[in-house]
């Protein structure tokens, strides 16, 4: 059987929280992202841009770099994120080994 893990967002996705107060903007957090989550802020100083948050993996490579301490991760729990699998044969949809719904190819 192959099954892939699609993301289920329940609202807008925010992986990262950054601290405008402690942010420098030196942009160390987004080149420690593997991921390329954010990008720099054209604004000098200013905190770096999340554009694909669907992307984090949440190794947390950003938090750790950051020398202010200026920004935290959302872990999806607290987003109320779920994931729902996917049979790629079929196209049947579940959560958790309950079917969700049950998709035409």
């Amino acid at each position: 059987m192959n099954v892939y893990s699609m993301p289920a967002f329940s609202g807008p996705c925010r992986v990262l929280e950054f601290d405008k107060e402690k942010c420098v903007g030196c942009n160390l957090c987004v080149d420690a992202c593997p991921c390329d989550v954010m990008i720099p802020n054209p604004e000098k100083g200013g905190e770096p841009i999340v554009i694909y948050a669907e992307e984090c993996w949440f190794c947390g490579g950003c938090v750790q770099e950051c020398p202010n301490k200026a920004l935290k991760l959302i872990p999806p729990a607290k987003q109320r994120i779920s994931t729902i699998f996917r049979n790629k044969e079929t196209g049947e949809e579940f959560r958790m080994g309950e079917t969700v719904r049950k998709t035409d190819r």
